[in-house]
């Protein structure tokens, strides 16, 4: 077989074993998280959460999630989401909430080199996690 035709079929392998187990890399909001509020003006409110994602070493999934809820978010306001290495940022992304008021995203961790065939980490260890959402004020008093 050449190299070309293993790639191709190590790729679509890899593509339906990801389909058949999912990613249990997961920064999930909790009660329990660092959330701060900032006003904006009188009818909404920046809502900032710090989450802690741990990659371990010997990771040996292809993917990543950061998602959450909130029940008064404001529309067509997307979330941001960044990666911080200890004080050093790595990544950044920016998805929509969904009409639940749910938003999920998800990333490459690791990856094969195309040249070598070989597994690459592309995070690992630990990583603050900060996400912003827009919601509406919870009292006139803001």
């Amino acid at each position: 077989m050449d190299s070309k035709l293993s790639f191709m079929f190590f790729a679509i392998i890899a593509s339906i074993t990801v389909m058949i187990f999912p990613s249990e890399i997961l920064a999930q909001t909790q009660e329990s998280e660092n959330i701060t509020i900032t006003p904006i003006n009188e009818e909404i409110s920046l809502q900032k959460t710090v989450t802690i994602m741990i990659i371990p070493e010997d990771n040996k999934l292809p993917w990543g999630t950061v998602k959450g809820k909130a029940s008064d978010y404001v529309e067509r306001y997307p979330v941001i989401i960044q990666f911080f290495k200890g004080e050093e940022p790595v990544h950044f992304a920016q998805v929509d909430m969904k009409g639940d008021g749910s938003y999920e995203y998800k990333f490459r961790v690791r990856n094969v080199d195309s040249e070598t065939g070989e597994a690459v980490n592309i995070f690992q260890g630990q990583y603050t996690v900060k996400i912003f959402k827009v919601i509406y004020n919870q009292s006139n008093t803001v």
